[in-house]
């Protein structure tokens, strides 16, 4: 009878810890979907906004380019002054921008990871 009770105590502890384990693993499986998910949408919402920068930034280019060419008179003057202006930009970028360029998505990108306040 304390055998019976024992094997019974055994068994129902062995599918207790068995529920806990798979109920643990899907909770790990949502966490990592969410996680998954927050990290593709924001990817895709920094493609979008950075192609329409984009597409801003080269149509107010060729406009400043116009409008510089036109006041000093030279047709493609205007150009070469803002290509040389991002050449500049670029330049100045590749030297100093590394860190903070890095730091800045480190923390933007893990503050929406790893800020859990709904858990």
């Amino acid at each position: 009878m304390a055998f019976e009770k024992l094997s019974n105590s055994i068994h129902d502890l062995n599918d207790n810890i068995q529920a806990f384990l798979h109920s643990n693993a899907e909770y790990y499986k949502l966490k990592a979907f969410k996680h998954g998910m927050k990290g593709a949408t924001s990817l895709v919402r920094f493609l979008v906004l950075g192609f329409l920068l984009s597409t801003a930034g080269i149509m107010i280019s060729f406009a400043l380019a116009i409008v510089i060419s036109e006041a000093i008179g030279v047709p493609s003057s205007g150009y070469f002054i803002v290509g040389g202006f991002y050449l500049l930009v670029f330049v100045l970028i590749f030297i100093f921008g590394k860190e903070p360029i890095e730091k800045l998505l480190l923390r933007k990108f893990s503050k929406i990871i790893f800020n859990d306040k709904e858990e």
